[in-house]
């Protein structure tokens, strides 16, 4: 038996109580230390007695409550005596204790010193219970009933309806339960409530419903705070007490706050001004709208720099994205691509003319203006019930980009203020997004145009090779790139092939790679071997990286330069490639058998390295082998290394194709994705061979009397040619060019004539010393000879050979 000496009265003063237990017929059966501390009686002077013997005047027993009815509890006052003879004034509470059938076999009473409650009291706690606005009720954990002050009774009315039937527009109450099994009951809820009573512990429910449609929130929230009521004798949880507090408010700032910061991290996520805009609508529905358009101004979608400021007058925009809660967006008025005008009284352009959001609905005369003027929005509108409306305009750093328009339809509530402000920011956050998007677009445009205009538009044609390429620009924000590809005729039908890869990206690195390709081609215009033309070509990056001018350095872009390179020459009538690589990615080469391997070449520095030789790597081309050079962009991912790209480059190369054009698109297709992480090079060319009836080559003394017959050997070679047209003009530069190697040069010295699209004559000797033009006087004997060459033919030159030198001289053939 529970003792308690002192406790909280609900006056909040401290007070002492006793508890004894008393038989059916009245005698004292138990006694405890409280009631000891009390009255002063020890346990065996009163267990045995009458408990009427405790009153301090002979009254009437029913009056002290102290002749107790079975199953019935009791409270009142009642004065007690003193072991010592004084009078203590009591406050009785009997509660009936019941045996196993049920049945009450005595009483347990408590007596505390405190003031007892008065009948009014207690009925103010009533009336508090029952008048309380806010919706309350407790359960009975015996019973398993409810009792439900009058705003839960009306809760509960609003959510099933009079009689206890489902409400037909299935309006949604706060969680205030109604009887257990009829409709509305809140599973959750009364699962919540089971929990305190078994728990014992107090316990926060939240729900969440949609709101009525005449409602102006979206949603409705509630907070149900629950706790265990305690018999206050025996500790015992008996039931379960709840309060129910509307919470919309805080919710519905919740739910802006996250949508809010969700639109940081999806919004803006790509360069690319539609995706973006797409992204505002995509989030924006159905938690905002039901309906998202997003127009923008058509030179935004360009790239192009819009006005600045507000937009006013009619105005044209261009659809780049909506969404819809309904499939396929059926209630779009405008296609996306298509282009509207918004007239100045439409939402949209008064958004844009004002620089701010606007709110408006069907109560607004220029909303239904504007709906009225479209047959087709007219349609919509009245198809789906639109009838509240936010636009908002797209404006960063004092720009304006378009407008985001906002709707709800048919069974949503109509927007509120606090709504308005809610679309403002997200519609800002989407501007910021766009207008980078914007920049980005503009840059990489620019950029695009700068490195194309740097590339090659048409491949000249030459006989050596057949040729086909590819690039691609990167497809991420990285930015263009400095790939690049070249293919330069060379004197003697060779052909020089070239690829190479700028570090970096942007307009610094197109423009630097600009420049690295008009000095490979004018390099190769010298006719340098491979290694050569890449030594010059390296002191060149190292003299641009070491550039001092000053308003140079402070730009952004400035600082070193890094580049590789893969120069290589194919001579048609040795069928010998000669490669050199400043640390570039060899080339794949598929022989005519169906072989597909990697040239395996000597590595070099990259460019601007300085101090390391390039070594140069010869190979024998069966004619009708295939080269494909190509740039890092191709063969490197992520998701796999370089020598997993080279092996599906070779597997590319190997399948079967009609063509080289069709062979360049099989390899990208099969190498990289949609979109490339970096810009992509791609060349491809199929050598060819000059045969020996295309040839004629001769050994010459160093005797003057041999220029005569060299001329005859060419007459009669022309002759088996059937170009005995070109035969005088051939002659003559056969014979000043062979006098200058006799006169000036050194043994051994050797002629050649190919024919092929040109004619041309070769002329080689042992010496490095290269002859030029010079005006010659009029009495001189010499100078004239490779003057009248020049004025005779279409083109000559010379190049430097392992063993010397060779002069040539190309001219047209004779139109047959």
């Amino acid at each position: 038996m529970a003792t308690y000496d002192q406790t909280l009265g609900h006056n909040g003063w401290s007070v002492n109580a006793a508890t004894a237990t008393i038989s059916l017929g009245g005698i004292v059966t138990g006694w405890s230390e409280g009631a000891r501390l009390l009255l002063g009686y020890r346990a065996p002077e009163v267990v045995g007695r009458a408990a009427a013997d405790l009153l301090f005047a002979q009254e009437p027993p029913e009056a002290a409550g102290l002749v107790l009815v079975a199953s019935r509890e009791w409270s009142g006052t009642a004065l007690l005596r003193h072991r010592d003879g004084r009078r203590v004034e009591l406050t009785l509470h009997a509660h009936p204790s019941l045996g196993g059938d049920g049945a009450a076999q005595g009483f347990v009473v408590t007596a505390t010193t405190a003031p007892a409650e008065s009948e009014h009291d207690r009925r103010m706690v009533e009336w508090a219970f029952a008048q309380s606005s806010i919706p309350q009720s407790t359960y009975t954990a015996a019973s398993r009933s409810w009792l439900l002050n009058a705003a839960a009774e009306a809760d509960v009315q609003e959510r099933t309806g009079p009689g206890g039937a489902a409400r037909p527009d299935g309006a949604p109450s706060v969680p205030s339960p109604a009887p257990p099994g009829e409709a509305g009951d809140d599973e959750g809820f009364l699962r919540c409530v089971r929990r305190v009573a078994e728990e014992a512990g107090p316990m926060r429910y939240e729900r969440v419903a949609p709101a009525p449609p005449a409602a102006s929130a979206g949603q409705r929230a509630w907070i149900t705070e629950l706790w265990p009521v305690r018999d206050p004798a025996t500790g015992e949880v008996v039931g379960v007490g709840t309060a129910t507090f509307d919470s919309s408010e805080q919710h519905s700032a919740r739910r802006r706050l996250a949508l809010l910061n969700e639109a940081g991290t999806r919004i803006g996520t790509t360069l690319n001004v539609t995706r973006t805009a797409r992204e505002l609508a995509d989030l924006a529905v159905p938690r905002l709208a039901d309906f998202v358009s997003v127009d923008l101004l058509d030179s935004v979608t360009r790239g192009e720099e819009p006005v600045s400021g507000p937009v006013d007058a009619a105005v044209v925009l261009r659809r780049v994205a909506h969404q819809s809660s309904a499939d396929g967006v059926p209630e779009a008025a405008v296609d996306l691509g298509a282009i509207d005008t918004y007239p100045p009284f439409s939402p949209p352009a008064r958004s844009l003319a004002g620089g701010h959001p606007v709110l408006s609905g069907t109560d607004d005369p220029d909303f239904a203006r504007w709906i009225d003027e479209s047959e087709t929005r007219s349609a919509r509108v009245r198809q789906y019930g639109f009838h509240s409306v936010m636009a908002a305009p797209l404006r960063a750093r004092g720009v304006t980009l378009g407008v985001a328009v906002f709707a709800r339809t048919a069974g949503s509530a109509p927007f509120q203020r606090d709504d308005l402000i809610l679309a403002e920011e997200l519609a800002g956050r989407a501007a910021v997004g766009i207008d980078n998007a914007r920049r980005y677009t503009r840059e990489r445009t620019n950029a695009l145009t700068l490195q194309r205009s740097l590339l090659p538009r048409d491949l000249p044609k030459q006989a050596a090779v057949e040729v086909a390429y590819r690039y691609l620009p990167a497809g991420t924000g990285a930015g263009v790139g400095g790939d690049w590809f070249d293919v330069i005729p060379l004197s003697g039908t060779r052909v020089a092939l070239v690829v190479g890869d700028v570090v970096g990206h942007g307009i610094h690195a197109s423009a630097t790679m600009g420049r690295l390709r008009t000095a490979v081609r004018t390099l190769a215009d010298v006719d340098l071997p491979p290694d050569e033309l890449l030594t010059h070509v390296d002191d060149l990056v190292i003299h641009l990286t070491s550039d001092d001018d000053a308003a140079v350095r402070d730009e952004p872009y400035a600082g070193e330069i890094g580049a590789t390179c893969l120069y290589a020459v194919y001579d048609p009538v040795s069928r010998v490639c000669t490669f050199a690589s400043a640390g570039h990615v060899p080339p794949a080469l598929l022989l005519p058998d169906g072989t597909v391997s990697i040239v395996r070449l000597t590595p070099g520095p990259l460019l601007g390295v300085g101090g390391l030789p390039f070594e140069p790597t010869e190979l024998e081309l069966p004619e009708g082998s295939l080269l494909a050079f190509y740039t890092d962009g191709l063969i490197e991912a992520r998701d796999h290394d370089v020598n997993l790209g080279l092996e599906r480059l070779c597997e590319a190369l190997a399948s079967p194709v009609p063509s080289l054009e069709v062979t360049c698109d099989a390899v990208l297709k099969a190498l990289l994705p949609d979109s490339p992480a970096d810009d992509v090079a791609l060349l491809l060319a199929r050598s060819r061979a000059l045969h020996t009836d295309q040839v004629a080559a001769w050994t010459l003394p160093a005797d003057p009397a041999i220029v005569a017959d060299a001329r005859a050997q060419t007459a009669r070679q022309l002759a088996a040619w059937g170009l005995q047209e070109a035969g005088f003009v051939t002659e003559l530069v056969v014979s000043e060019l062979v006098t200058n190697a006799i006169r000036y040069g050194a043994v051994p010295i050797g002629l050649r004539l190919i024919r092929d699209r040109t004619l041309i004559c070769e002329v080689s000797d042992a010496s490095s010393t290269a002859p030029h033009l010079r005006r010659a006087r009029t009495y001189d004997e010499g100078g004239r000879g490779l003057h009248m060459v020049a004025q005779l033919t279409q083109g000559w030159g010379t190049r430097q050979t392992p063993t010397g030198k060779t002069i040539w001289a190309e001219q047209s053939l004779p139109v047959g």
